[in-house]
């Protein structure tokens, strides 16, 4: 019998950052799992040249407007000062233009590059097309929380009415046989109340039996909550429970990783989730941001708890999105910076923890999923390799890749013309409702959209055989 387990103040919090690196093996080496050195880099066969994202001919998809298009919006993300006041400058431009005037002018520039569409039919449209391609949707309804927007329990059930909409449709279309669709916590719980959540966390242990109770309707009360925090914190839980009961079994929902201030909050209710839904395989996913000098460390202790408790364990491998705001706020509390100090680092890392989930994938299939949300042509690659090495089929649903729709498209239709499973997060609803969505993600992904003069490059090299120019 498995005894209860409490979900603790995280084991990175008692560890000095010279010990994370050598006590997570040992830690995974006590549990039986896997123990190979996570951050070695590859050392297997080079891949074929077919892998090399370097042939323009990825693009022989796409038609001359849809290339001009890409080309224009990327030269544009390509500046900072654009990217760091492009909400300021485009609240100036539907001021002026009124919002018809402004939707017109964005429709079919910065929000078809982007965005899948607004009514059903335009997202059917556009997804497939995607299929067509061999790539897959994983569908994002462009809504989320930060501290000081909550709007009070209605907007919360608007959330979910939209939240349930998009697990309609991920399950109703054929746009993939094993659909996705991802979900900010934010969305349908307050992120004050997470943010006292992760403080609580780091004094006491909450029992994941608890929280599943409270998602069927028992009212519990949980120490250190007033009892409004407390009434807020069952109708979020039955909220999320809602969206995991209508998806279970037909759409895998990908939880999103927000701020290291309510992360271990929204990792908590993920895990409980899991705990209840994953059962009968990878339902519910955690998202691990590999820029954390805490993420192998978090990621490890997921597996250990789905061991412990019994449930598939579904990841979601990123790099991160707020390190410029980490860092500010890290400074400003006077707190060690949570993020690797470079690159490498954060590579490093990146990779280790997608080796730690290869390694497992390839002795249990079922048990364990992982999706390699990077557009990091090396991280592709190694991920790539890996499986090769150990074996692990790349159309048997394990490992699959992911990268933002508009973006990145020389390395997903690659991994697709190769059988990979490549998924692209799709963003739909109107201008208004999707345009601070894409605000904050231009701004939250400024590295990765100051980093895109190769794809530039191949779209030109593609745009110039087709008007006959050469390249």
């Amino acid at each position: 019998m498995i005894r209860s387990h409490l979900l603790r103040p995280s084991l990175h919090h008692f560890l000095s950052p010279r010990l994370l690196g050598t006590a997570a093996p040992r830690g995974v080496a006590q549990e039986g799992l896997p123990s190979a050195p996570l951050l070695a880099q590859p050392q297997g066969p080079p891949l074929p040249d077919l892998l090399t994202f370097e042939d323009p001919g990825a693009f022989r998809v796409k038609s001359l407007a849809e290339l001009a298009r890409a080309l224009g919006v990327f030269r544009l993300c390509s500046s900072t000062l654009l990217v760091n006041n492009c909400g300021k400058l485009m609240s100036i431009a539907r001021s002026i233009l009124g919002k018809r005037g402004f939707a017109l002018l964005l429709r079919p520039f910065v929000y078809a590059q982007f965005v899948a569409g607004e009514t059903e039919g335009e997202i059917s449209q556009s997804m497939e097309k995607m299929s067509a391609l061999g790539l897959r949707p994983m569908l994002a309804v462009p809504i989320e929380e930060d501290l000081g927007e909550g709007t009070g329990e209605l907007r919360y059930d608007d959330n979910l009415t939209a939240m349930l909409e998009c697990v309609r449709m991920s399950h109703s279309n054929a746009w993939s046989p094993d659909p996705m669709m991802q979900l900010k916590i934010t969305a349908l719980l307050s992120p004050e109340l997470c943010v006292k959540i992760t403080s609580l966390l780091q004094l006491q242990g909450w029992e994941l039996q608890q929280l599943i109770r409270a998602m069927e309707g028992e009212p519990i009360s949980f120490p250190g909550l007033e009892e409004s925090e407390n009434a807020h914190f069952r109708c979020g839980l039955r909220r999320l429970n809602a969206v995991a009961e209508a998806s279970v079994n037909r759409v895998r929902v990908l939880v999103d990783a927000e701020y290291t201030y309510m992360n271990p909050a929204l990792s908590l209710v993920t895990m409980a989730m899991m705990k209840k839904f994953n059962q009968d395989g990878a339902w519910v996913w955690n998202t691990y941001q590999c820029y954390l000098k805490e993420s192998r460390c978090l990621l490890l202790e997921a597996v250990h708890l789905s061991v412990r408790e019994s449930f598939s364990l579904g990841v979601k491998l990123v790099r991160g999105a707020y390190m410029d705001k980490e860092r500010k706020l890290a400074n400003q509390e006077a707190r060690t910076d949570p993020i690797h100090q470079s690159w490498e680092h954060t590579n490093n890392s990146y990779n280790g923890c997608l080796n730690i989930m290869l390694e497992l994938i390839s002795q249990n299939p079922w048990r364990y999923r992982i999706i390699v949300a990077t557009h990091n042509e090396v991280s592709v690659r190694y991920a790539a390799e890996r499986m090769a090495e150990l074996g692990v089929d790349r159309e048997g649903g394990s490992v699959c890749f992911g990268q933002l729709l508009g973006m990145c498209d020389h390395v997903s239709l690659t991994l697709a013309q190769q059988g990979y499973s490549v998924y692209k997060s799709v963003p739909y609803g109107s201008v208004d409702d999707t345009l601070p969505y894409l605000v904050r993600r231009a701004q939250e992904n400024r590295t990765v959209l100051q980093g895109i003069r190769k794809e530039r490059t191949l779209l030109r090299g593609e745009l110039h055989r087709r008007l006959g120019l050469g390249g």
